[in-house]
């Protein structure tokens, strides 16, 4: 079923067998999907050595997670692999939802130009793990697959090791691990080997997930029917994924009964009312799926460092799963790689458990409001959203109430203790604790994007109209902010080409990066590795970075 040819990874036996005592590594990553190999390649371009375990030799099986954010994709771009993601994916900006067969609503999500990357790309998650498996490879992970952690132990004091005892075809053994990341998705193992609960809301329904290879030329965009014709009384979305591949999801109801509803004998009739004519499709995978809405209470538990589903779980409408994921290990490696390396304290990881439940609770409440809209479960809620919709066929006031599922955006972090507040006016959105927003540069005659230039270390956004005249005074106390312990690398934006010393000059061609960041007559930004924005200033002081800095690290 399916013309996709699974991998199948080489197992080596380790060599801890033939040791003693157990040895002890820095950092181990468990679980390889999208988020734990995510973690591992940052952790080696942050210089950390770093090995993962993974109980199985291949990718995902299905396409599981399809839809890939702007933000996620602007972090793979970090990680080196946003372009083959993008060149294999289906890009997308334009949501339709529709009431029966008449279209009541439209969004889209880049409505403004100059931008890299587009709202979203849909590839199957077996090619993203597949490109992923390659990059850590690259970069020189130690990617152990049949690795099982079958226990694992804290320190008995907060300095101790984590211990994990590992299961292999060779047999067992036991490894220590000053830091341990786990990334072994919802239903995590290791998060229940230590007792640690996730709260929330089990939504009473199931959704059918078909994916189907067939030539169709629906255009690339999300399509959400209420109440089709070929579906009454139920919500079905339809995504475009590669290689003629076609994400169907069907709401079911509670009263389904799961392993019926997977038997191609009841799935192919569905589809072919749909579809509505007899084209040929074949079924690549199935599968049903409950929306959950649960957090952990804390995603740190001592040297144990939870990312993605382990920690947090959303409805699949919104794509917040995979997306949100990639955002918890963009913000936590550049912050152990600091605590590893002895330049921040150990405190600076409570901030990620901090900011990250912080982003984890603001999409639970899209997700959950997104679901309850889909799937009311109260008299009052199916009221409600009858009427939104039926208003929505004439009342254009109505269509902004149509909630077919809030697609995943990053968090503005404006409540993390790492931000500096301003002390300024700015016009705009760059707040302290923002995601930078992407603009079109250019490097002398060649054309860039703002993004790929920062990031991966704490940078200073300079903006100012002429870059050729900036003082001898100002160059030389940037020249000290990059020899500090906690390097600031400089990048001066201008209106059009220059040269400033050492420094890396972009020119701001189309005018778009000084009008998002309101910096026309000149503004300083201070950039964490993460590319959030952690303060700005109208002029540049040199203490004023260094406490930002120390800020932004703990360490002030």
């Amino acid at each position: 079923m399916g013309a996709y040819a699974y991998p199948k990874f080489p197992y080596t036996a380790p060599a801890e067998l033939q040791s003693g005592a157990p040895q002890r590594r820095p950092l181990i990553v468990v679980g390889a999907g999208p988020v734990g190999l995510a973690a591992a390649i940052d952790a080696r371009l942050q210089g950390l050595p770093v090995i993962v375990f993974d109980e199985d030799d291949t990718v995902s099986i299905g396409s599981r997670a399809v839809c890939y954010a702007k933000r996620a994709l602007e972090i793979l771009d970090r990680l080196g692999v946003g372009d083959p993601v993008c060149q294999q994916g289906v890009g997308w900006n334009v949501g339709r939802t529709f009431l029966g067969e008449q279209e009541v609503y439209r969004f889209d999500l880049v409505p403004e130009p100059g931008h890299k990357r587009p709202g979203m790309i849909n590839l199957q998650q077996y090619h993203l793990e597949e490109m992923l498996v390659a990059r850590a490879l690259e970069l020189g992970a130690d990617l152990r697959w049949k690795y099982k952690v079958v226990s694992v132990k804290p320190g008995a004091t907060p300095d101790a090791p984590v211990t994990l005892h590992v299961e292999t075809p060779d047999g067992t053994f036991d490894i220590e691990a000053d830091w341990l990341v786990v990334a072994d998705g919802a239903r995590s193992p290791i998060r229940r080997m230590l007792g640690l609960e996730v709260d929330g809301r089990i939504f009473m329904d199931r959704f059918l997930i078909a994916d189907v290879i067939m030539q169709a030329d629906y255009p690339a965009e999300r399509w959400l029917w209420f109440d089709p014709p070929f579906h009454r009384n139920q919500t079905v979305l339809l995504h475009k994924q590669s290689d003629n591949v076609w994400r169907i999801d069907f709401q079911l109801g509670w009263d389904a009964d799961p392993e019926e509803e997977k038997k191609p004998e009841n799935v192919i009739p569905r589809l072919k009312a749909m579809l509505g004519d007899d084209r040929p499709f074949e079924l690549e995978w199935v599968s049903i799926y409950t929306f959950q809405c649960r957090r952990m209470k804390d995603f740190r538990a001592g040297r144990v460092l939870f990312v993605g589903d382990a920690a947090h779980q959303v409805s699949p409408f919104g794509a917040r799963g995979a997306n949100s994921g990639f955002q918890d290990t963009d913000d936590l490696m550049w912050k152990l790689a600091l605590v590893i390396d002895g330049r921040a304290p150990d405190a600076l990881l409570d901030t990620y458990s901090a900011d990250r439940t912080y982003a984890a609770d603001e999409n639970l409440m899209n997700s959950t409001r997104s679901t309850d809209f889909i799937t009311p479960k109260s008299r009052v809620s199916k009221l409600y959203r009858n009427a939104v919709l039926d208003l929505a066929r004439e009342h254009p006031f109505a269509r902004k109430l149509v909630n077919s599922g809030r697609l995943s955006v990053p968090s503005y972090l404006t409540q993390s203790a790492l931000n500096t507040p301003d002390t300024e006016d700015f016009a705009g959105h760059m707040v302290p604790g923002a995601p930078m927003d992407d603009a079109p540069i250019a490097i002398g005659p060649t054309p860039g994007w703002l993004l790929d230039q920062v990031g991966q270390v704490f940078t200073l956004l300079v903006f100012t109209p002429d870059a050729n005249r900036l003082p001898d005074t100002l160059l030389a106390q940037l020249g000290e902010l990059l020899n500090d312990r906690i390097p600031v690398d400089t990048v001066v934006v201008a209106p059009t080409h220059g040269r400033a010393r050492h420094l890396r000059v972009l020119a701001d061609t189309q005018g778009l990066a000084a009008r998002r960041y309101d910096a026309a007559g000149g503004a300083v930004y201070l950039l964490r590795p993460d590319q959030h924005v952690a303060a700005r200033w109208r002029h540049f002081d040199i203490e004023a970075v260094r406490q930002a800095v120390a800020r932004a690290t703990c360490t002030l």
